[in-house]
């Protein structure tokens, strides 16, 4: 997804996220389904890679053939439903299925996990997403849309995968289990089962909107509030807008994590703001008074003192973030700005200055 190799680096993987982030941003494909829904597959693809702990895990899973769409690899000669044969170590791996990458990466690294047909039902488990914020958004707050795709419960079955009035039977190939294993190497592997999709029962007849496997995938549009002084990693919580359980349980929640997007006039330094602002070699020299515009919108007067020099800084009280009552300032580096070139005139003028003040 990142087009990197197996031995890349982390800063091979932060460079190749941010190139591709940049190029299918929702800001720079503005109503491009396709866009939006690779910006969020690379998104998810950098969580894993980035967090070695996540990357080390996949790397694991991806050697021992997990993604490879089927559950019987190469080299594996157990029968189909056969007996687990004694392994050295054994690897439980979450429901992969026939997935997109982006449905294996939620299913391994905290996304939703079917239950065996002798678990305990328990509710989806939260929904982790990264969300991309503006800089002026993140320090002043506001709001940013969120298309969130997931795996939601059919409204049919209810998440059976069964057509309304048809019956159930143990499924042939787990034997109820709701489980199969394969093995490779010194490790036993354990999967869903293909056929009933980990429920140990198969149904007479499967669900004509989500073809028996019991969830379908949706689009849901939320508006995500972004409070005010939000850093990279800070998290919100969206309680009850992930899936909703099967056997008419709560819906999960939604994890939110912001990554800020630099901005091209302002930075941060914890509270205050910093910014440069370029004035000419007279502004410098003679002194002047400049319009600089605030992280919230607004424009302040500052003042530039007569002799002011390259790179000198000014504080404008309280135009920071402001965060559990504290407030920090706004923090403006003068850049003097020289000609490039000059006429004759100005040239001639410069060198009557220079003499006349002893340079």
């Amino acid at each position: 997804m990142l087009g990197v190799p197996e031995s890349a680096t982390a800063a091979d993987i932060k460079k190749a996220y941010r190139k591709l982030a940049k190029q299918f941003h929702p800001d720079a494909n503005p109503n491009n389904a396709q866009a939006l829904e690779k910006f969020k597959q690379i998104s998810e693809a950098n969580n894993v890679l980035s967090d070695p702990e996540k990357r080390t895990k996949y790397d694991q899973m991806r050697r021992l053939g997990a993604f490879d769409g089927g559950y019987a690899p190469r080299g594996s000669a157990r029968p189909r439903g056969g007996p687990r044969p004694p392994m050295e170590e054994q690897v439980e791996f979450g429901d992969f299925g026939s997935f997109g990458l982006g449905d294996i990466f939620s299913s391994i690294f905290g996304g939703r996990a079917r239950q065996s047909a002798t678990a305990a039902p328990t509710g989806p488990d939260n929904v982790e997403v990264t969300v991309s914020v503006p800089f002026r958004t993140a320090a002043t707050g506001g709001k940013v849309p969120l298309t969130l795709a997931m795996n939601d419960v059919c409204a049919t079955c209810g998440g059976t995968g069964a057509e309304p009035g048809a019956t159930m039977s143990t499924c042939g190939e787990c034997h109820g289990t709701g489980s199969i294993s394969f093995g490779q190497g010194g490790f036993a592997v354990n999967r869903p089962c293909p056929v009933c999709r980990g429920r140990g029962t198969v149904p007479s007849k499967r669900c004509h909107t989500c073809n028996g496997s019991g969830d379908v995938r949706t689009q849901k549009q939320i508006l995500v509030t972004v409070p005010p002084a939000t850093d990279n990693g800070s998290k919100v919580r969206l309680k009850g807008q992930g899936p909703r359980a099967k056997a008419g349980g709560p819906a999960s929640d939604v994890l939110i994590s912001f990554q800020v997007e630099p901005d091209r006039f302002f930075s941060r330094d914890g509270l205050d703001i910093l910014c440069e602002v370029p004035v000419t070699l007279t502004q410098a020299l003679m002194g002047s008074v400049i319009q600089v515009k605030t992280v919230g919108g607004a424009k302040v007067k500052l003042r530039i003192p007569t002799g002011t020099q390259p790179g000198r800084k000014f504080r404008i009280k309280g135009h920071g973030i402001e965060k559990n009552g504290t407030k920090g300032d706004q923090i403006v580096t003068v850049q003097v700005k020289l000609p490039e070139k000059m006429t004759p005139e100005q040239e001639a003028a410069l060198k009557d200055f220079a003499s006349k003040m002893g340079g």
